[in-house]
């Protein structure tokens, strides 16, 4: 099974209420079972709703808000129900390709909490978990 950012499948789910469908990502997955997600909104997130940067491992809002509980929420949600739907299925995880930069599915790289486009190294929060747990992680922009 491949876990995938809902967005990149076409969902409208983004922070601007957006999505980021990638044919990239739609090729590489023909033929596998895949399970979107997005864990903002399983944290209670409202699409659209104000961007999130991490900071020193804390989701900030541009107005200084942590939002970081809400993300642990959804992250530990959507990895309950891979959980629950791999049990289901009998399947594993061969793979995650999760949007990058983003400060709940952001692989290697994301932004800086600045708000000003600066990238660092880092995992976000969703994609830390999975890692913690074994699952290869990769952004759309790795294929």
């Amino acid at each position: 099974m491949y876990i995938i950012s809902a967005c990149l499948y076409g969902e409208k789910c983004r922070y601007n209420g957006e999505d980021f469908k990638s044919d990239a990502v739609d090729q590489l997955v023909l033929g596998h079972t895949c399970f979107a997600v997005c864990p903002e909104v399983a944290g209670g997130f409202s699409v659209p709703r104000p961007p999130v940067e991490l900071c020193s491992g804390r989701a900030i809002r541009p107005n200084g808000e942590d939002v970081t509980d809400d993300f642990l929420k959804g992250a530990e949600a959507t990895w309950n129900e891979i959980k629950n739907k791999l049990s289901e299925e009998g399947e594993t995880v061969e793979l995650a390709i999760l949007k990058a930069r983003s400060p709940s599915c952001g692989s290697g790289t994301i932004y800086d909490g600045t708000f000003n486009g600066t990238r660092v190294p880092g995992d976000g929060i969703f994609a830390a978990l999975l890692k913690k747990n074994g699952i290869k992680v990769i952004s759309e922009e790795d294929l």
